[in-house]
């Protein structure tokens, strides 16, 4: 099958331009010419109105009772123009009464219809027997107390012959205005669709390897300016993606070397210095360890990567928020023992907010392990819960050595770690703030480091309220 459409844009642009101006010339022409036409018979019924005038002076009844016309052009200059028009005289019953030399023995316009040239001049268009096409004008007059039908008719043939000349021409000159236009509106669009070409090629040098790279934009402000600032923006986002995926990708190596080269290497020094029954207990127990320690590390990439996906689906319900924290500050009750910590929570136990039970569990615990971890022997954990108007607002407080200035933007970042000493022990993979993050903006909300804090770290956590319970 033959495709005729044009494949360039360039080609069907200009097709288009010059099919929509090649049908406003044509309807252009169409009403000049109709416009032109009604003008000039108009201007032929005035003409012919008149002309009917003059031959009603002209007629008279002759010495035998016959209609003639008088023709002494000096007395009647007017009869001059009447004898090159066809002229008809008929009674009211459509007997011909008189005929002019030029209309012969032709009739013009047949029997007369009821009502014609009765209070008026009846115009109306006819063609004679030759084919000849007439513009005739009736009246009906009374001549010494009889009434007669008066006929005079002007051709329309030079009138025709005007119009269909000026058809000629226009056929004539509209391929030659169309090509013109075609050769001209080929060379703006294609002025028009430069920048565009001009992107293309620069797109396609852009490679996995080159993100770094922009598309040409000489005029911000008009249409191709926007497309270009947007692909841009595009390339960046896609340039930041890119990043942080082989950060991750090498961070998540790194992480999982680490524990793998621990297992194997316990595993080895066992093997090699052989012992007792309790020294392997002892390997097999550091073993199980770091194999906790990497399930937690793979069970968090896992949660991550469908987070990344978008497979993750959020069971929403009304969950009383401060219950949910207390709930996870019980799972922490033999490190905090451990380190002699006081948990202290507040807030109003009616206060619910809408979302996953599961997911903000596990991020509330990933704030209070972080908490925990880092808050020094006797050392205590607040946990305050309040509402407003729109929001819930949870805080969690320790009394650590908190986070530098310079590193508080950058710790819900995947895999980052502060290399100071509220970090040098935590043995985490740095993933869990970064989880807490998702979870919470999964749920519309905001999670921050508020940096006004006295002492410690105070992690401030809002989310849209729920259903009063």
């Amino acid at each position: 099958m033959i495709h005729l459409r044009p494949t360039h844009l360039r080609a069907r642009l200009t097709l288009w331009f010059v099919s929509v101006l090649a049908g406003l010339l044509i309807l252009a022409w169409g009403a000049t010419f109709t416009l032109l036409f009604w003008q000039l018979r108009s201007q032929l019924d005035h003409f012919a109105i008149q002309e009917v005038e003059t031959v009603e002076g002209l007629l008279y009844v002759n010495q035998k009772g016959e209609l003639q016309m008088r023709e002494d052009y000096h007395n009647h200059p007017e009869s001059k123009d009447v004898i090159d028009r066809f002229v008809e005289v008929l009674s009211p019953e459509g007997s011909v009464l008189y005929r002019n030399e030029r209309l012969g023995d032709r009739m013009l316009g047949g029997h007369p219809f009821a009502g014609e040239g009765v209070g008026g001049y009846s115009v109306r268009s006819e063609r004679l027997a030759g084919g000849t096409r007439v513009r005739m004008v009736s009246r009906m007059h009374s001549l010494d107390g009889r009434r007669i039908l008066i006929r005079l008719g002007h051709t329309e043939e030079p009138l025709w012959s005007r119009i269909q000349d000026m058809l000629i021409a226009s056929v004539i000159v509209l391929p030659v205005v169309l090509a013109l236009a075609g050769f001209a509106g080929y060379g703006l669009v294609r002025r028009a669709l430069g920048p565009i070409e001009q992107m293309a090629r620069r797109a396609q040098e852009i490679t996995p390897q080159r993100l770094n790279e922009r598309l040409p934009n000489d005029n911000a402000d008009d249409e191709l300016g926007q497309l270009a600032r947007v692909f841009n923006a595009t390339l960046a986002r896609l340039e930041q993606a890119f990043e942080q995926l082989r950060r991750f990708t090498s961070d998540a190596s790194h992480e999982l070397r680490t524990p793998l080269a621990a297992i194997r290497s316990v595993g080895e020094v066992g093997l090699q210095k052989g012992g007792s029954s309790a020294e392997y207990r002892d390997i097999i127990g550091s073993m199980l360890e770091e194999v906790n320690r990497l399930t937690s590390l793979v069970d968090n990439l896992l949660t991550i990567s469908r987070a990344d996906a978008g497979s993750l689906q959020l069971q929403m319900a009304q969950i009383p928020i401060l219950q949910l924290a207390r709930e996870a500050a019980s799972l922490f009750e033999v490190m905090a023992d451990e380190k002699s910590l006081e948990f202290r929570l507040s807030g109003d136990e009616a206060i619910v907010v809408q979302g996953d039970r599961l997911f903000l569990r596990q991020a509330l615990v990933n704030v209070l392990h972080n908490a925990v971890k880092y808050s020094p022997v006797g050392g205590t954990i607040s946990v305050r819960v309040q509402r407003n108007a729109e929001e819930v607002t949870l805080e969690v407080e320790d009394s650590g050595p908190g986070v530098p200035r310079e590193d508080r933007a950058k710790i819900f970042e995947r895999f980052y770690r502060v290399d100071k000493a509220r970090w040098r022990e935590s043995g985490g993979a740095g993933l869990g703030l970064a989880i807490t993050k998702w979870v919470v903006e999964a749920h519309g909300g905001t999670i921050g480091l508020d940096g006004a804090s006295a002492r410690g770290c105070l992690f401030r956590i809002q989310l849209p309220r729920g259903s009063a319970r």
